[in-house]
């Protein structure tokens, strides 16, 4: 969604979901980001199929309760230890974890207030250790952090702590996320093929980074935004307009339709 669906200040603009809606197909999202937060958009398209959270951990129906279908939250155990390595020993990074409905942090930060700009969402505020998500099925874990060095630092103390069962990946400069290793958009395709009796050569995807090149090669025809890094511009059949203008709408009309 971000960089793809979504403009630069996080929406959907109504132009481009006028343009999606026009074209009468069915559609699915695919993100990195929670089911809270993919709500608006899913609600703008009025979207009734299955859709695709956290990088493939959570495939849910898009209602009130984003009933599951298909989930692959973090083991506890996993899920404990990074929390409390993170807040030992990078205790000024933005921490903050999602479970299926809900958005935690225990401060409201510089980096959480970014988030926030972008998500329109509140997060509820406990404390982000291992007593708190013990209760909680957890499928993300976010760190955001503008100071550079730290994100390096961090990012490869977390690889050495080698915690089984998890995928750390980073989302741009200031982020870095943290699914179950299970987590894989590509797979979320895969279940779409497999309960719609749909096959690649039917279905087109639209993405931006790196890490929606699993997605973009399990589908006939992949699409890159104008925006998109260069790997994904080398791999899409076709390249549709920046995310700030239209792109997948555009895209739909311009290259699907004819």
């Amino acid at each position: 969604m971000d960089g793809t669906l979504l403009n630069s200040q996080g929406l959907l603009a109504q132009s481009n979901a006028d343009l999606i809606l026009q074209a009468n197909i069915p559609v699915t999202l695919v993100s990195a980001r929670a089911p809270i937060e993919m709500a608006p958009a899913i609600k703008m398209l009025h979207l009734t199929g299955p859709q695709i959270a956290f990088n493939g951990g959570l495939i849910f129906r898009p209602n009130a309760a984003f009933d599951p279908l298909v989930a692959h939250p973090m083991s506890h155990d996993s899920v404990a230890t990074l929390l409390d390595a993170i807040e030992t020993h990078f205790p000024k990074v933005s921490l903050s974890f999602y479970d299926r409905k809900q958005w935690y942090t225990s401060r409201i930060d510089r980096g959480i207030e970014y988030e926030q700009s972008l998500t329109e969402q509140a997060p509820e505020l406990v404390v982000t250790d291992s007593a708190a998500a013990a209760g909680l099925e957890v499928f993300k874990l976010m760190m955001i952090t503008f100071d550079l060095a730290e994100m390096n630092a961090m990012n490869q103390f977390l690889l050495d702590l080698k915690v089984p069962g998890v995928s750390i990946q980073r989302s741009g400069d200031q982020y870095l996320e943290i699914t179950s290793d299970l987590a894989k958009k590509s797979h979320g395709i895969q279940y779409l093929f497999d309960h719609t009796g749909l096959v690649p050569s039917d279905c087109a995807a639209f993405g931006d980074g790196h890490n929606d090149l699993p997605m973009l090669r399990r589908v006939g025809t992949p699409i890159a935004m104008a925006n998109a890094q260069q790997v994904v511009l080398d791999l899409a059949a076709y390249t549709t307009t920046s995310n700030d203008e239209d792109g997948v709408g555009r895209g739909i009309h311009d290259f699907l339709l004819k």
